[in-house]
């Protein structure tokens, strides 16, 4: 069969995305999920996005992991409402449906602005926090990112988590609202270039435990910029919303077996 797919990324966390609201992907065969996101043999992607529709919402998203596993992507889902407003299911704003339950989230000018779950499992250990922001996240404090073995160090401790593992986030602290991201993925086991619900995780954590008193944090990431912001009373995050960017790169037609 061929598929008509669209290829979007968002601050470099790329996504193959298909309009399903017909529902012809064969979405329980996860080899072909994972042909379509292989960089050799494939599109090449992070993850693989299906927009189909919902009694209750403008739209569902169903996100994959690269090996064919369903979870909650925040960039993804940055990227799924960019990919709805150029389908025309929507026009600047928008209420969706995912695995983690409803998101409202804004467009303007490629700029997507996405309201997370709010957060209130939070879990401070000696050298790390974690959290869930719609999949399970790990974070640390680190010296000298550029240097740090985020590939072999985040293959140890993702794997140190009980099933389904841990997403692992390294943050280094640049100023007293700025906090610089590497995130090893579950899923895609490698670095990627950016992670939504990792830098939202990064930014609780950080708040949580007083490296920083804003409520709006600043997370360049290897793929470029994003902001968190949220509101928080009595060790609860509401409120929460991550910015940044989310952009077209090319469509087409594959052909799969």
């Amino acid at each position: 069969m061929n598929i008509t797919f669209y290829k979007y990324q968002g601050t470099g966390n790329d996504f193959v995305m298909i309009d399903n609201r017909t529902k012809i992907f064969p979405k329980e065969n996860t080899d072909i999920i994972s042909y379509l996101a292989d960089r050799h043999f494939g599109i090449g992607a992070d993850g693989v996005i299906l927009i189909e529709n919902d009694d209750d919402y403008d739209f569902k998203m169903i996100y994959f992991n690269a090996d064919g596993s369903q979870t909650f992507c925040g960039n993804g889902g940055r990227c799924a409402v960019a990919f709805a407003k150029q389908l025309k299911i929507i026009d600047t704003k928008t209420n969706f449906i995912a695995v983690d339950g409803p998101h409202f989230a804004e467009i303007e000018n490629g700029i997507v602005s996405l309201k997370m779950i709010d957060v209130n499992d939070i879990e401070v250990k000696e050298n790390s926090v974690f959290a869930y922001t719609g999949t399970q996240h790990h974070v640390e404090l680190v010296d000298n990112l550029d240097n740090f073995p985020v590939y072999k160090k985040g293959k140890e401790i993702r794997y140190s988590y009980s099933d389904p593992g841990s997403n692992v986030n390294f943050a280094q602290q640049i100023d007293s609202n700025t906090f610089r991201v590497r995130t090893y993925e579950k899923g895609v086991e490698d670095e990627t270039l950016a992670c939504g619900t990792g830098v939202t995780a990064v930014a609780i954590a950080m708040h949580k435990t007083k490296k920083t008193t804003s409520n709006l944090i600043a997370l360049p990431v290897e793929g470029g910029n994003l902001e968190v912001s949220f509101t928080e009373e009595n060790g609860v995050y509401t409120n929460v919303f991550l910015k940044g960017p989310a952009k077209f790169v090319f469509n087409g037609e594959i052909s799969v077996d």
